[in-house]
């Protein structure tokens, strides 16, 4: 359905939110009030959406996430799917809070951890809950001494914009590849918490000079977005690309191809997890916005 309506014919990877629960309300969560929804994918239709993604698309990888993944009872028997029955490349995104167990149990399918932080200390317990600093840089340890790569990702915020810098040191000298930093939007959560918006965009360009300026232990990959003059509208050409990066699906079955349209009604196409079939539902928001291009710092 999504290569007759667009053109699409490869879509590299999905990123698959598994449910809307999750053991932490972070003031900046994009989910807000879906936090509490008890959407989720069973085992049996997350399997059936990995199934017709690769037969159909060619997508060699997925991002499990949430809410937090973690807590689907049925995570296991997904991550199986994905990596024993498709060959995929597997990747979860946690706030990894006491997953250790867990962590454990499916480490030898996992390809990649990775972990949520807001900063040093106190700034990311502030804004994230108490002591998950501590559990997360736990979670990255194992997760090393099990032999899964590591990464992390951080929302720029006014209150960890000058910790961007120390948070990559203390994630090198844990063996963490990469970090990526993503753009605040007000939406969810956040749009609860105006003063965590940087509203000086000038910020953004001292940021990235720093990030120019030193030789850092890993890579950090910044996006678009975090700059100056914002992030471009980046749309599909007239007549369609042929090739995507990636396309994400909301514990609904929504799914949508930006992390623009993350946190709004604005979906073009539904997977019905009862047909096991993606569906076009045009509405009047349909847009096929893609995701721009990130910027890379640091060590590969």
């Amino acid at each position: 359905m999504i290569g007759e309506v667009t053109g699409i014919r490869k879509i590299r990877m999905l990123y698959l939110q598994l449910l809307y629960r999750c053991n932490f309300t972070c003031l900046h969560c994009f989910h807000g009030k879906r936090l509490q929804y008890a959407d989720a994918f069973t085992a049996e239709e997350a399997a059936s959406l990995l199934t017709l993604m690769r037969d159909e698309y060619g997508t060699e990888a997925v991002t499990l996430l949430g809410g937090e993944p973690f807590v689907h009872r049925d995570l296991p028997r997904v991550v199986r799917h994905a990596k024993e029955e498709l060959g995929q490349r597997v990747e979860i995104c946690t706030n990894g809070y006491r997953i250790e167990r867990r962590l454990t149990e499916i480490a030898p399918h996992v390809d990649m951890l990775r972990v949520s932080l807001e900063g040093v200390g106190t700034t990311n317990d502030g804004i994230r809950r108490q002591g998950s600093y501590q559990s997360a840089l736990n979670s990255l340890s194992l997760s090393r001494d099990l032999g899964v790569s590591t990464g992390a990702t951080m929302t720029v915020t006014s209150r960890n914009i000058d910790e961007v810098l120390p948070l990559a040191r203390v994630l090198a000298q844990l063996g963490v590849r990469q970090l990526k930093l993503h753009h605040l939007r007000p939406v969810g959560n956040a749009a609860d918490h105006p003063e965590l918006l940087v509203t000086a965009p000038s910020a953004y360009g001292r940021l990235r000079g720093e990030l120019a300026s030193v030789d850092l232990p890993l890579e950090v990959i910044v996006d678009e977005d975090l700059s100056e003059h914002g992030a471009p509208q980046v749309c599909a050409p007239s007549d369609g690309p042929r090739e995507i990066d990636r396309i994400e699906a909301d514990p609904r079955g929504a799914l949508t191809m930006s992390c623009k349209a993350v946190g709004k009604d604005a979906h073009a196409f539904w997977y019905e997890k009862a047909k096991g079939r993606i569906v076009h539902k045009p509405s009047a928001t349909d847009e096929l916005a893609l995701a721009v291009p990130d910027v890379v710092y640091g060590r590969a």
